[in-house]
């Protein structure tokens, strides 16, 4: 069964739904059945993209870490300062 997106006219709730093709289930919040299905594109995943999003999620903890460091160094540097 493939998952579907909707938001509720009513109450303006969104969210995903694994329904049947034919079904079309209430709002998870009101209980609501004035839903508009939104266009969700698939995600489709493979090596190449696969690769590239883990390269750059080691870049983006790299990067996390240079600036805990730099953050880290800074707040020891003025705190050193002070206590001269």
């Amino acid at each position: 069964m493939p998952i579907y997106e909707y938001k509720c006219r009513s109450c303006g709730h969104q969210f995903e739904k694994i329904v049947k093709i034919s079904e079309t289930p209430d709002c998870e919040s009101c209980q609501g059945s004035d839903l508009e299905k939104l266009f969700n594109a698939p995600g489709i995943r493979t090596s190449k993209s696969q690769r590239r999003s883990s390269g750059q999620e080691r870049a983006d903890r790299s990067k996390v870490h240079k600036e805990q460091k730099v953050a880290e160094s800074d707040f020891l540097k003025k705190e050193l300062s002070h206590d001269h």
